[in-house]
Parts: structure tokens; C-alpha cells; sequence
């Protein structure tokens, strides 16, 4: 919405209402962590980097007294300094920063204020009427160009993705750190690549794997999650380490079946495609602007 991004230092440098944002990707967690303080000075149109600094300490100082758990979120990272230098700097991910951003009076925030509102709205209808989430996915991805068929197999994996993590919440397993643990178990036997590797290969960060999956992996990704469940119910395993089992079953179940019709097409199912936006090539303009920042 507001945020674009500029291709230096690894995209370490972000653009946010035309000021420059530091940021840092965590590999681990695969999400971008932003600078607080250059948040801050945006937001309250400070080019002085140590008020703005000033601003942010007697914010977090009064946040800190009404309670607000939304510090326990902010992270210190080394970030590049204007002479630099790395220094820890408070940073936040973009969750967390916008429930900042409704702390600072300033005319700047009012239309993110507004946006989070609406956003709010939006899930507690969802909630209400989960058949409204469906169809704004739906219509998320047809404005996206994915074909009725795509959608239909996206739709049907997720519902058996929930019936999976139904079964897992019902039988000890913890969300969060352990569904990703038997998620990343069940996509490395049957695709022999980690989701990781897998988000790797087709070139993604912070987008959501399977929404970039062609129809082959979406199936072979829904065998190997409804052979898990199956396995896992007939075993009635609890816990995180008697479920790593019935993951591993069923991913190599799906992984036969992949192996089975990549022999019989001569194709692997698993592809580097994905639905990113084309970039747009090089106008005249942008390559004259390019050539000047080279001189």
C-alpha cells in the first residue's frame, strides 16, 4: 500500500511515503523486519534521525505503562547506519508495526488506521459467514488470472489442509512451530524439497507457497495431506512425534504416485513456475535514468 522497494544491498532499503526505510529478511522466519525509528520519522515527518529516535523512546515508554504487548514483539537487529556502520536498532515486523502505527497521531497513519479498520470488519463478517472468505479468495485469485480448474483443486487442497490440522489440534499438536514441522516433513517426502527449497525454487519469500503451485503439485500436495490424516486416524497418534510417523507415510504415498507419472510423462511434477507479476521491461526512460546513476 504503501511501501515499494528499491534493488540495493539485497533490497535492504525500502521506500515509504518517498523516505527511505531500512529493513532486514530474516531467513528463518521468512519475513522482512523494519526499522521503527525510520517508520517513526516518516509518520511524523521528522528528518532529524535522532528526535525521531527521541519520539520512538518516549513512545515505547508510555506504551510500556499502558501495557501494550506490541513491544514484546519488537526484535533489535543490526541495521546500516548513514556512516556505514551497523548498529541494533528496534524493528518490527509489518504485523506488529501496524498496530504501532495507530499509536502515533499523525495524518500520515490515518489512512492505514482506516485500511486496518475495514480489514477488521472484513474478518469478523468472515468469521460470522465463512462462505465470504471463500468467495473473496476466489475472487482474489480469478482477478489474479488462475483458470476455474486451479481454483477448484486450490480450494479443495485447502479444505483438506484443515481437516489435516483439525485432526493435529485435536491430538496434542501444538500450532505454530510444530504444524510446521510435520507440514515440512509430509512436502519433503513427497516432493524430496523442503517447503523452503520449494519457495526457493520457484522464487518466493513472504508469498504463501501453494497459491503458487501448478495444478500436479496442488494434487500431489492434497494426496500426500489426506494420506497423512487417514493414517494418523487409523493409528489414533498423539502428539507431535507419534504424528511425525503418519507424515512421513503419507508423504511417501504421494511421492510414489508423483514418481509414477513422471515416468509414465517423461515431466517432473515439480516446477519453478509461479504466478508472480511479470516485470515490466526497461522503458527508455528508466534505461537513460540508469545510465546517469552509472556515471
Amino acid at each position: 500500500m504503501y511501501l515499494s522497494y528499491m534493488n540495493k544491498k539485497k533490497k535492504q532499503i525500502a521506500i515509504f511515503e518517498g523516505k527511505k526505510v531500512r529493513r532486514v529478511w530474516d531467513d528463518k522466519k521468512e519475513k522482512w523486519y523494519f526499522s521503527v525509528i525510520d517508520i517513526v520519522a516518516v509518520l511524523t515527518e521528522q528528518n532529524d534521525y535522532q528526535k525521531a529516535r527521541n519520539y520512538w523512546n518516549k513512545l515505547a515508554q508510555r506504551l510500556r505503562e499502558e501495557g501494550n504487548e506490541s513491544l514484546t514483539h519488537c526484535q533489535r537487529l543490526k541495521l546500516e547506519a548513514s556512516d556505514g556502520k551497523k548498529y541494533l536498532t528496534d524493528v518490527a515486523d509489518v504485523e506488529t508495526l501496524l498496530r504501532l502505527i495507530q499509536s502515533v497521531p499523525s495524518k500520515k497513519a490515518e489512512p492505514i488506521k482506516l485500511w486496518l479498520a475495514k480489514v477488521g470488519y472484513e474478518r469478523m463478517q468472515e468469521m460470522n459467514d465463512p462462505e465470504i472468505a471463500l468467495n473473496r479468495s476466489r475472487g482474489y485469485w480469478q482477478k489474479q488470472g488462475r483458470s476455474e480448474k486451479w481454483i477448484q483443486q486450490r480450494m479443495m487442497g485447502q479444505e483438506t489442509r484443515n481437516k489435516l490440522t483439525d485432526y493435529w489440534a485435536e491430538s496434542g499438536v501444538k500450532k505454530g512451530e510444530e504444524f510446521a514441522i510435520l507440514t515440512n516433513i509430509i512436502h519433503q517426502e513427497w516432493s524430496e524439497l523442503s517447503v523452503k527449497a520449494h519457495k526457493n525454487l520457484k522464487g518466493l519469500k513472504t508469498q504463501n507457497l501453494r497459491d503458487h503451485m501448478s495444478e500436479e503439485e496442488l494434487i500431489f500436495t492434497a494426496l500426500a495431506e489426506l494420506s497423512t490424516r487417514r493414517i494418523a486416524e487409523t493409528d489414533e497418534t498423539k502428539g507431535l512425534e507419534e504424528n511425525k510417523i503418519p507424515a512421513k507415510k503419507g508423504g511417501k504415498i504421494a511421492k510414489d504416485a508423483r514418481k509414477a507419472l513422471e515416468q509414465k510423462t517423461g515431466r517432473s511434477v515439480i516446477t519453478g513456475k509461479n504466478f508472480l507479476p511479470k516485470k515490466k521491461p526497461p522503458t527508455l526512460i528508466s534505461k537513460m535514468k540508469n545510465n546517469k546513476r552509472k556515471k
